[in-house]
């Protein structure tokens, strides 16, 4: 098995390191792990692919439900990647479109600030 998983916190995002392959072999730890997160209430995840060197069918559908499942917790998935075979697989299922997906951690982590400000406190309509 050729995986790596670490995980940081930053302010209230989480970031979850992947590394090696994440294949029909290995994709269950990645939903346990990510589902951890998850469920203990850090729902607003970053998911580092950067140092992940292959990426299959198993993977892709792990990664899909897991921001299925954020979403339904109020919560979000960003992704950051820069390896051309694994980003190629999100451009040719289409998946590109569904994940936000980043070029390094910074600007991951940046989104997520400005997304969180975005949506602080809401101003009443009448004011």
């Amino acid at each position: 098995m050729d995986l790596s998983i670490t995980r940081a916190d930053h302010g209230d995002q989480t970031v979850v390191h992947l590394g090696g392959e994440i294949d029909v072999y290995t994709a269950p730890l990645v939903r346990e792990k990510l589902d951890e997160q998850i469920q203990g209430g850090r729902t607003r995840l970053v998911v580092d692919l950067t140092d992940v060197t292959f990426l299959d069918s198993t993977g892709l559908g792990v990664l899909v439900g897991r921001l299925k499942l954020a979403r339904t917790r109020g919560g979000s998935m960003r992704l950051v990647g820069k390896d051309d075979r694994v980003l190629k697989v999100f451009s040719i299922t289409g998946l590109d479109k569904v994940f936000e997906i980043h070029p390094d951690l910074d600007s991951a982590l940046a989104a997520g600030e400005s997304a969180s400000a975005a949506s602080g406190p809401e101003q009443g309509e009448n004011s």
